[in-house]
């Protein structure tokens, strides 16, 4: 959300710079102050014993998205000028499965890799030297099969428009459903102890 507001001349490109580590340094104390640097956490995920990850990511979704939206009816940003990548429903299937197996074999996922390398931890060393092996083999392989990569593609999708309903609508949707899944994700902690 930086860029429409470096666009507009709010930040000067070094200051975005400089904002952009601020908050990524400000995220990642808060992931490992949330114990989100640790893979025995993370797999608590997958075990329905501990389910902060899903709460935090959700939280972070709901608060962006709620910002979003009263910044853009407030007139303070210009939602046409945030990018959203183009949906490929096919390689993001593919892409969704390769993370999320990489995500249950390392206990952790691109950002608490990082912080848990951060902190010393060679589990996140070797998270990191994973997915940099996944990237390099991924930019070798594309090429080769172009088909997949672009197969189905179905341009900008955003959630408004898939449910065909008004971007408030959308909102609210997301709101009920993230505070009905705090609700039983305490519920689900609970029973598991």
């Amino acid at each position: 959300m930086i860029a429409p507001l470096v666009d507009a001349g709010v930040f000067s490109d070094s200051a975005s710079l400089l904002l952009a580590l601020a908050i990524g340094v400000a995220f990642g104390w808060a992931l490992e102050r949330a114990g989100l640097g640790n893979a025995r956490k993370l797999m608590g995920q997958f075990t329905l014993t501990d389910l902060t990850v899903f709460k935090v990511m959700f939280s972070a979704i709901v608060t962006a998205m709620l910002g979003s939206f009263w910044l853009a009816r407030l007139g303070w940003l210009d939602l046409s000028r945030v990018y959203v990548p183009d949906t490929f429903i096919v390689p993001q299937i593919l892409g969704g499965l390769i993370f999320g197996a990489g995500f249950v074999a390392g206990g952790l996922c691109p950002g608490t890799s990082c912080v848990a390398a951060a902190t010393g931890r060679l589990d996140g060393v070797a998270v990191i030297a994973g997915m940099l092996a996944g990237v390099t083999g991924a930019g070798w392989l594309l090429p080769r099969v172009p088909a997949l990569f672009d197969a189905t593609p179905r341009g900008v999708l955003t959630l408004p428009d898939a449910l065909h309903i008004s971007y408030g609508a959308a909102v609210f949707f997301v709101v009920v459903v993230a505070l009905t899944g705090f609700r039983a994700a305490t519920a689900i902690e609970r029973s598991r102890r």
